[in-house]
């Protein structure tokens, strides 16, 4: 787990840029909030409607984000006034929370925007029961809402909008049919149904503080697709949960509160938030939590109790997830792990066919593997990012095979042989985008005819087909075709692991 935080590759350094923005982002948020003479309830509401503005937006371009934020209010609102106005009706208010939650995670199925709205609506509806929020605040927290949106705008669209700069790649959708096959429609039936078992359970926990459990729930969905994805991701939830509580001992409780100390560990978890979601679900919520505990510090509640109980709200909604998962319209693990490993092989044949489409120069100059001017290789970028997407996805798809308490060693031993097979994949296709845009690369027929193997090696692999990708002999000297070489030879390694007898299978359905 230290490995995967302090050892993961951070090309470009996205991630340090991604969380020291969310820093700026927040801090200013909060800053104008305490300005125009907001409440620390409306201050802290402010600061995570921003912390959500900058987590959750993940269009593919500028643009798309732009206006995904613009429409973070338009949601947010009117959810906050339903939760304040059911503030005393629990009935009332524990239904529409349910509908909420079926309605946030069905919005998937629209992709990042839906996605971002669901999450959005969904977190402002627990804020208004974190907060206890009446329809008497509701003027200075719908304020605090869009100035604080307003704010994490500027920093991420006017100060430090890094992404101009980054060719757009769009999230992966899942795979998945219609009607009740697709992913999205069965994830809101689990959902629902996880969220009234936390929802119930939660609050025989607490009468109080039951909104954790259900929040434990809704976010172990967020981003998993099968149901061995969603246990492992609830394992990793606790786990974090533990830890965190564990550092809030020794961090946020000796503080209690103090104004100034609990602004600097706030800013420092926020961006171990920022820093960790992408490499690792446990470390992003060591982090969660040790917000959470500083808030709940300067609101004046905070303590070895409170801490016990939100491990325990933490193991329900947990529970509440693997019910629903197992139970309730499950999606096995191996139809999806599958289904993202075929994609990461067709991102491969596309990016080899972008290589192999660069523009040749004729005659002479094509021997000296000398391109025209003006060509370039930017239509290979987007189709790199894309891979680097699938690959992410085929990780967290593969997570319960190579989870060290899994029980089956051999599928685990293949599972990690599959993982290094296609990161192999990536890094060849990594260099060979970088070599083939060097005027002084090989452009001539024997990069073509490379290039053509490696497509017919991902046919033979995601068709189905009886013969094996052919094993290249050794590699060619020219950077470039060393590449397709080292991607030749990573496809043909990949038959063994992935064209084996349904018995033995990859994942366990």
């Amino acid at each position: 787990m230290l490995k995967r935080v302090f050892v993961a590759p951070d090309p470009g350094r996205a991630r340090l840029r991604f969380a020291a923005r969310a820093v700026l982002g927040i801090g200013l948020a909060v800053a104008v909030c305490l300005c125009a003479g907001y409440s620390l309830v409306g201050a802290v509401t402010g600061g995570l409607a921003a912390l959500l503005a900058l987590f959750t937006v993940t269009d593919p371009t500028v643009r798309g984000q732009a206006v995904t934020t613009v429409l973070l209010p338009a949601v947010g609102v009117p959810v906050l006034a339903v939760a304040a106005g059911l503030h005393d009706h629990p009935v009332g208010r524990d239904l529409a929370f349910l509908a909420v939650v079926g309605a946030g995670v069905y919005a998937r199925r629209w992709g990042p925007r839906g996605h971002s709205l669901g999450v959005f609506a969904f977190m402002t509806y627990y804020v208004a029961q974190f907060l206890r929020a009446t329809p008497d605040r509701l003027p200075e927290l719908y304020s605090a809402i869009a100035l604080s949106v307003l704010s994490a705008a500027l920093v991420r669209f006017g100060v430090w909008c890094y992404e101009r700069r980054l060719a757009p790649a769009a999230a992966p959708a899942p795979p998945g049919g219609t009607g009740l096959a697709r992913i999205t429609t069965r994830q809101a039936v689990q959902a629902t149904a996880g969220t009234a078992f936390a929802l119930v359970v939660g609050q025989l926990v607490s009468g109080q503080r039951w909104y954790w459990a259900v929040g434990a729930t809704w976010w172990i969905f967020v981003n998993t697709t099968s149901r061995g994805e969603t246990l492992v991701r609830g394992f990793r939830r606790v786990l974090g949960t533990v830890i965190g509580i564990a550092l809030g001992f020794l961090v946020a409780v000796p503080v209690h509160g103090a104004p100034v100390p609990t602004a600097v560990l706030v800013a420092v978890a926020v961006f171990g938030i920022f820093y960790t979601a992408a490499v690792s679900y446990t470390w992003m919520m060591l982090w969660v939590t040790l917000l959470a505990e500083l808030l709940y510090g300067l609101l004046g509640v905070l303590g070895p109790g409170l801490l016990a109980l939100r491990l325990a709200e933490t193991a329900v909604g947990a529970l509440g997830a693997a019910l629903a998962v197992l139970c309730l319209l499950p999606v096995t693990t191996h139809a999806t792990t599958n289904a993202w490993i075929q994609r990461a092989l067709r991102s491969v044949h596309a990016c080899t066919a972008e290589v192999a489409a660069y523009p040749q120069p004729p005659g002479a100059a094509r021997a000296s593997g000398i391109p025209p001017m003006g060509s370039t290789m930017a239509g290979a970028a987007p189709r790199v990012a894309e891979l680097e997407q699938l690959l992410g996805r085929v990780r967290l798809s593969v997570a319960p095979l190579v989870h060290p308490l899994n029980p089956m060693p051999a599928r685990r031993r293949r599972a990690r042989r599959v993982l290094a097979l296609l990161d192999d994949c990536a890094r060849e296709i990594r260099g060979l985008v970088a070599v083939a845009a060097d005027p002084q690369a090989c452009h001539d027929a024997r990069l073509a005819a490379a290039c053509r193997r490696v497509e017919a090696a991902v046919e033979a692999l995601t068709a189905g087909g009886a013969r094996p990708p052919h094993h290249p002999a050794e590699p060619p000297a020219e950077p470039a075709l060393a590449h397709l070489h080292g991607l030749e030879r990573a496809l043909a390694d990949l038959a063994e692991p992935l064209r084996s007898p349904s018995r033995s299978r990859l994942v366990g359905a």
